[in-house]
């Protein structure tokens, strides 16, 4: 008996996920446990197990399409059932591993908006085969059908042909020809300012996620920053002494990591969330370490932070850093997080102010260490200085604690030695 598969819920805030491939086609048998799809959610993309058994009937999604949580992503059943009624309105019968579609994404109404139906539209003369998804997609966007080029059975025109059309050309604005009389001299050529090159490409569900979050954090939580000058010269000294002894190479971010946590221990309004009506104040201490990958931000957290060592802390940085590059960051590597840092420094940012995450009450960026004149005692030598900047949400906190919580980070980053010994 054939099955609905639905499009998962791989993360809790995720309510809608973009198929960024599919590893089988229609026709294919599947096994419970092969990788069907992968599927971009708003924190990562991820690979999707099946867990029926049976031959691929039909594909809900194509590849780059956007479709909600719970609704229909592929059917599997025996080779050469009929499927119509669950396309078709029938779904409600039939077994599914998610709960009921929304009203508006019924199987019964997509039915009116298959892609894998065709219809004929006369224009200008012309018969042209379309989906109705398609022709309803190209209506929304204002794109003359007569202009696209069908890459469906029989040149028909599909979903992706629409997309393509609109996101992937390069689009010239035509310029109207002028006539150059013989008699005038022919000035050089220059772009015209009616001519106007683009290109476009749809938002992912991760940078959907970072642009809803962080504006919705600036706009709400009344930041405030605090900055402070750190001395690394101990610092140096100590990472370069550990280093020769360690197995796994220590950075600079590993000390801001384990200074941060042991600091968050002494100053527990830090590390705190605004809840609305409470203010929650977090015994445990989770620090989220901000990754970049190419659609924009992770932040997988170091859980318990105070209560691990530098070796502990590099090895799960460069473990999370891994799994980011080749998409296999699970949920529990990045839910949970208290405080986050965002470190810049190895990019050459000096000093930056960054958006708190949230839930979290405070967020500190770390900008990179300088060699620079410094004057101690009395005297002006070379020293290594790198600058730290806290936001902070002033609902939950307030100037003096944020200040009191950076000397404390200060005192521990300056004489490393505090944290091992």
């Amino acid at each position: 008996m054939a099955e609905i598969v639905t499009m998962p819920r791989l993360s809790d805030t995720m309510t809608e996920g973009t198929v960024a491939k599919w590893h089988k086609k229609v026709g294919d048998k599947v096994k419970e446990g092969d990788i069907l799809a992968e599927i971009e959610t708003d924190k990562a993309t991820m690979e999707f197990e099946s867990f029926q058994e049976g031959v691929l009937l039909y594909i809900g999604v194509e590849e780059g399409g956007t479709a909600p949580v719970d609704s229909i992503l592929a059917i599997l059943g025996q080779e050469g059932e009929d499927i119509s009624s669950l396309i078709g309105g029938g779904a409600a019968n039939q077994t599914s591993t998610k709960a009921e579609l929304p009203k508006e994404e019924k199987p019964a109404e997509q039915k009116v908006e298959a892609d894998d139906v065709t219809e004929e539209v006369e224009t200008d003369g012309r018969r042209i085969k379309i989906s109705p998804l398609a022709r309803r997609l190209a209506k929304e966007k204002g794109i003359d059908i007569t202009q696209v080029k069908g890459t469906g059975e029989g040149g028909r025109i599909v979903k992706r042909d629409i997309e393509n059309f609109k996101h992937g050309a390069v689009i010239e604005k035509p310029v109207k020809e002028e006539v150059v009389r013989p008699a005038v001299q022919e000035a050089p050529s220059v772009p015209s300012a009616a001519s106007v090159a683009y290109t476009e490409e749809p938002v992912s569900q991760m940078r959907k996620t970072i642009a809803r979050r962080l504006a919705e954090s600036k706009f709400s939580a009344p930041h405030f920053y605090l900055t402070i000058e750190i001395d690394m010269d101990k610092a140096v000294e100590v990472r370069k002494m550990l280093n020769e002894i360690s197995d796994i190479k220590i950075s600079y971010n590993d000390l801001v990591i384990k200074a941060t946590a042991l600091a968050l221990k002494k100053h527990p309004k830090i590390n705190s969330s605004w809840l609305g009506d409470r203010i929650r104040f977090n015994h445990d201490i989770n620090i989220g370490v901000a990754v970049a990958v190419e659609e924009g931000l992770l932040v997988p957290v170091i859980r318990h932070a105070d209560q691990k060592g530098l070796s502990t802390i590099a090895a799960q940085i460069k473990e999370f850093a891994q799994k980011a590059k080749d998409k296999k960051l699970q949920p529990s590597d990045w839910e949970g997080n208290t405080f986050t840092i965002s470190n810049l420094g190895m990019f050459g940012i000096d000093e930056f102010t960054a958006i708190i995450n949230p839930p979290d009450a405070c967020i500190m960026a770390v900008g990179g260490i300088k060699q620079v004149p410094v004057v101690k005692n009395g005297e002006i030598k070379v020293g290594h200085v790198m600058k730290v900047t806290l936001s902070c949400d002033h609902r939950v906190v307030d100037g003096a604690t944020g200040a009191a919580f950076l000397q404390t980070f200060k005192s521990l980053i300056e004489d490393p030695m505090k944290m091992i010994l």
